[in-house]
């Protein structure tokens, strides 16, 4: 009964899904087109002669009804081709290869971090709730949960960088190949990991309280179950649905929202590759990360609504 459930609600899940996606090429496509200025301008030079001008518009194919432009970038993508760079004239594929590496490498690293860290803090603090290990976790994940992550990343590079030279401020002149330089990618990881930590950690404790102050948990210790096994045989999976969802949240997040992180430490990922492709009103590019980009929202949290279904099936859980 509960596999048929659980398909049932995976279908539905994968239209939603798929309903998603459509729309989320439809309003990238309806965005970039509204963005104020003219490529064509923007690629003739300081002085844009008109001649030029016209023979860019026809060369970029922007001559053409944006419903055109439309069903052939669609049909493109299908296949796994986003077009090509306005300024550089390379596949936009490309462009999201060489930045989804850094990407990935930091996303990965933070994540790995993540899960024993806000898994700890928050077991931690609900089996000492309401005592000072219990206050301390809380107020210390509160207070870092509050600062932004520039201004923790400009922080961190003042004290650890500048003022006590432990480690490098940028990972400029260490290229795509991070992994062979770990010290330049402390300071992004900390600065990533600050907030999900706070944020997954409060939401297991919380999670885990109510499931230690439930009934069915009084009724197992009055039978004799050890405490260790009350809290996490019992009380910690009751925590795992939401903190699932949570995790893939962080995930996309990490994946999606790294522009801050990796402009100030220059780090060449997708985010560095967006913000150069703003400045250079290159669209297909814009285009083309902004998809990836919401596809893998999509992706994540149909994945998380499928493990916090799985994980309590009986509440229907996102159904």
């Amino acid at each position: 009964m509960r596999t048929g459930g659980l398909r049932s609600f995976v279908a539905r899940r994968l239209l939603l899904g798929a309903a998603q996606t459509v729309a989320v090429v439809l309003l990238v496509f309806a965005l970039t087109e509204a963005l104020p200025g003219d490529a064509a301008v923007a690629l003739a030079g300081d002085q844009p002669d008109p001649a030029r001008i016209a023979a860019i518009r026809e060369a970029m194919d922007l001559d053409r009804p944006a419903y055109e432009r439309l069903a052939d970038w669609a049909a493109g993508l299908t296949h796994g081709d986003f077009g090509t760079s306005l300024a550089s004239g390379r596949p936009v594929s490309g462009y999201i290869a060489d930045g989804f590496g850094p990407s990935l490498l930091l996303a990965s690293l933070t994540l790995a971090l993540l899960v024993p860290l806000g898994f700890g803090l928050g077991v931690l603090a609900a089996r000492h709730e309401g005592r000072l290990v219990d206050r301390l976790v809380s107020g210390v994940t509160l207070a870092v949960y509050a600062v932004p992550e520039f201004a923790l990343g400009v922080l961190l590079v003042t004290v650890l960088a500048l003022k006590l030279a432990w480690l490098p401020p940028t990972a400029v002149g260490y290229g795509t190949d991070l992994l062979a330089h770990p010290a330049a990618l402390v300071l992004p990881v900390l600065v990533l990991l600050s907030r999900p930590v706070c944020s997954l950690s409060r939401l297991v404790r919380a999670g885990m309280v109510d499931a230690l102050a439930s009934p069915y948990a009084a009724h197992a210790r009055r039978y004799g179950v050890p405490g260790a096994r009350v809290r996490y045989a019992h009380a910690l999976p009751n925590a795992l649905a939401p903190a699932a969802q949570q995790l893939a949240r962080t995930v996309d997040w990490l994946l999606c929202g790294v522009i801050v992180v990796e402009a100030l430490f220059v780090i060449p990922g997708l985010g560095t590759v967006l913000l150069n492709a703003v400045a250079e009103r290159d669209v297909p590019v814009v285009q083309g990360l902004a998809v990836v980009f919401g596809v893998l929202t999509v992706v994540l949290n149909l994945g998380a609504d499928v493990v916090a279904y799985r994980l309590t099936p009986r509440a229907g859980v996102a159904a």
